[in-house]
C-alpha cells in the first residue's frame, strides 16, 4: 500500500503569493487613488483677503502653506482660511504678496491619502493683487 503524503511547502508557498499579490494589489490600488484624488477637484473658487503668512514646512516632504484673512474689520477678529501651494511659482508670487490684498484662485482636493502632497485639501493655482 503506497500512502502520498503533500508537503507542507506548496501550502507556505501558496500563501506566499496569495499575500504578495495582495500586496502589489494595495500598493497598485493606492497609487491609483492617489493620482485620481490630485488629478480631480473637487470644487475650485476664489477667496480674497489679507495674505497673513506663507510659509514652506514639514519634517520630511516639504510643502507650501499659507493663510489669508478673510475680512478684516476693526475689533472683530478675521476669518482665517489654511491653503497650500503645489506649483512652485505660485509659491514665489505668494512669498512676495505677504501683507497684501490678494485674490486666490484655488482648487478643492478630497481624499488625498497623505499630507505629504499638502497639508490643507485647498491648493492654490493662482494669485492676483488686489487695490485697496
Amino acid at each position: 500500500m503506497i500512502v502520498e503524503v503533500e508537503s507542507r511547502g506548496g501550502i507556505g508557498r501558496t500563501f506566499g503569493r496569495i499575500v504578495l499579490v495582495g500586496l502589489v494589489l494595495a500598493v497598485v490600488l493606492g497609487g491609483l487613488w492617489t493620482w485620481f484624488s490630485l488629478s480631480w477637484a473637487y470644487s475650485d473658487g476664489e477667496r480674497a483677503g489679507v495674505l497673513q503668512k506663507f510659509s514652506r514646512k514639514g519634517w520630511l516632504c516639504k510643502t507650501y502653506e499659507g493663510e489669508l484673512a478673510l475680512y478684516v474689520v476693526g475689533g472683530v477678529s478675521p476669518q482665517i482660511w489654511d491653503f497650500s501651494a503645489r506649483d512652485p511659482k505660485v509659491a514665489e508670487q505668494l512669498t512676495k504678496a505677504v501683507g497684501q490684498h490678494v485674490r486666490v484662485h484655488y482648487t478643492e482636493h478630497r481624499g488625498v491619502p497623505t499630507s505629504c502632497f499638502a497639508e490643507t485639501p485647498y491648493y492654490a493655482e493662482s494669485v492676483t493683487p488686489v487695490g485697496s
